[in-house]
């Protein structure tokens, strides 16, 4: 055998081991479709109104199934365009100012009250915030799914863009990155325009706790 046909047949096998390696990929993809759309009937069926707690919460739109297809990795074309169009839907406040009373924002944080069947619909929500970072030198115990606030304000450039910054963050935290664990507080009407001013005082204001 010459290494002109050697080289015919390891062509071949390449090829061979390609179409098996596309066709047992193409099989995956569309077991894991099946998956996901039995998943998903599985939730709609077993899901019901109680309360203020509607089924419509589990009907993903285009942002979270897409984080939901791509288990978070979403390729960077679509990362960006996603982005774009939740940028674009952050309501800025209408007479420009970001602040708030940052003792009502630090009561906010600690709430973790809101968006359960039982609570009524006219009870402002809490903010969580504490379940996921750390607010305060002086905290105990708090969440490390996001990073530390503590010394927030010191870490923002200058006090304009901060409080701007850390208004769209809290208001859409996926106009920064799509598939943030954050959840989209003002795009979701989970908080008001004026809980966000006083999370952001929290945050930002030289006498809050976050910054001591």
């Amino acid at each position: 055998m010459n290494a002109k046909q050697m080289f015919g047949i390891a062509v071949t096998v390449c090829l061979a081991s390609a179409t098996f390696s596309a066709q047992a990929g193409s099989k995956v993809d569309k077991e894991a479709m099946k998956l996901d759309a039995r998943a998903t009937e599985i939730i709609k069926r077993d899901f019901r109104d109680k309360g203020i707690a509607k089924a419509d919460r589990v009907n993903q739109d285009a942002l979270q199934a897409a984080c939901s297809k791509y288990e978070d990795d979403v390729p960077v074309d679509m990362k960006i365009k996603l982005e774009d169009e939740q940028a674009k839907q952050i309501k800025w406040p209408a007479d420009g100012n970001f602040m708030g009373d940052w003792k009502a924002g630090e009561k906010l944080a600690q709430s973790g009250k809101g968006m359960t069947w039982s609570d009524k619909p006219d009870e402002p929500a809490g903010g969580n915030c504490y379940n996921c970072h750390q607010l305060s030198s002086k905290e105990i115990a708090y969440g490390t799914i996001g990073p530390s606030l503590l010394n927030y304000a010191k870490k923002q450039g200058t006090p304009e863009k901060g409080q701007r910054r850390a208004y769209g963050r809290i208001y859409n935290a996926k106009a920064y990155a799509a598939c943030a664990n954050m959840p989209r507080f003002g795009h979701m009407g989970i908080l008001s325009e004026a809980q966000i001013k006083d999370l952001v005082a929290l945050l930002m204001d030289p006498e809050s706790p976050v910054n001591k």
